[in-house]
């Protein structure tokens, strides 16, 4: 069976997944690093990666920990940004239908960017070939580049400086803009992104997102308008 034209190959998925992931695994140098700047040793830092894997979460928990937070603080901060992967969990199972030990390995690859990479196919199956392969590469790289990280600690200065910050939100545009297809889209990732500036100087690093995401919500609550109903019923 010949493909349908404007849908991407396997091959064409599991390409883009890797590079998401490698881009958005660097950025674990930045972790690493700060990891052992705040207090914690390598082997903690790089087991918050391994056990964790959840950058924003990690980044949540050092920067308490770095300002002198309590542990406990830290811990609760980081488990509150953690409750978007739940939500995520909910709709990709699913898209993803795994059972078994497949399951229990998938719920530790619910992140971000391979969420971001299983809603934006066009099929199931696609949905799950980009799941794994953006998982697999971000927890690979991401655990690498914290071990990199962790070692090298002050040594490499600001991690920043080597513009490893703007590699995530370079990934997730990449994985936006092709979705822009419509007044819809662009009306709700207009209202997600003032929603999300206009709360950054009020509420805690990483919230503005989860409350960006009542825009997607409430769209989604939205009952189909005819044509677009018209038009999914006319697909093969």
């Amino acid at each position: 069976m010949t493909r349908t034209t404007g849908q991407p190959s396997r091959r064409a998925v599991i390409r883009d997944g890797i590079g998401v992931g490698l881009a958005t695994g660097a950025y674990g140098v930045s972790f690493g690093a700060l990891g052992v700047t705040s207090g914690l040793s390598v082997a903690q830092t790089c087991m918050l990666s391994l056990l964790l894997a959840s950058g924003a979460s990690q980044f949540a928990l050092v920067g308490v920990l770095s300002a002198g937070g309590a542990p406990v603080t830290a811990v609760v901060s980081a488990l509150l940004l953690g409750t978007r992967n739940t939500l995520y969990g909910l709709r990709l199972a699913p898209l993803l239908q795994l059972r078994g030990l497949r399951r229990l390995l998938g719920a530790q690859l619910v992140l971000d960017e391979t969420t971001a990479m299983a809603v934006s196919q066009r099929t199931p199956q696609l949905a799950r070939v980009g799941f794994w392969s953006t998982g697999i590469a971000v927890f690979t790289a991401w655990n690498v580049a914290t071990l990199g990280g962790a070692l090298g600690g002050t040594a490499i200065g600001d991690p920043q400086d080597y513009g490893l910050d703007a590699a995530v939100g370079a990934a997730f545009l990449a994985l936006l803009w092709p979705r822009l297809d419509g007044s819809g889209p662009w009306i709700a990732a207009t209202l997600a992104v003032t929603l999300a500036l206009a709360t950054v100087p009020v509420l805690t690093p990483g919230l503005p997102v989860l409350v960006a995401g009542v825009v997607a919500l409430l769209i989604a609550r939205r009952p189909p308008s005819q044509e677009a109903a018209k038009t999914r019923t006319e697909q093969p």
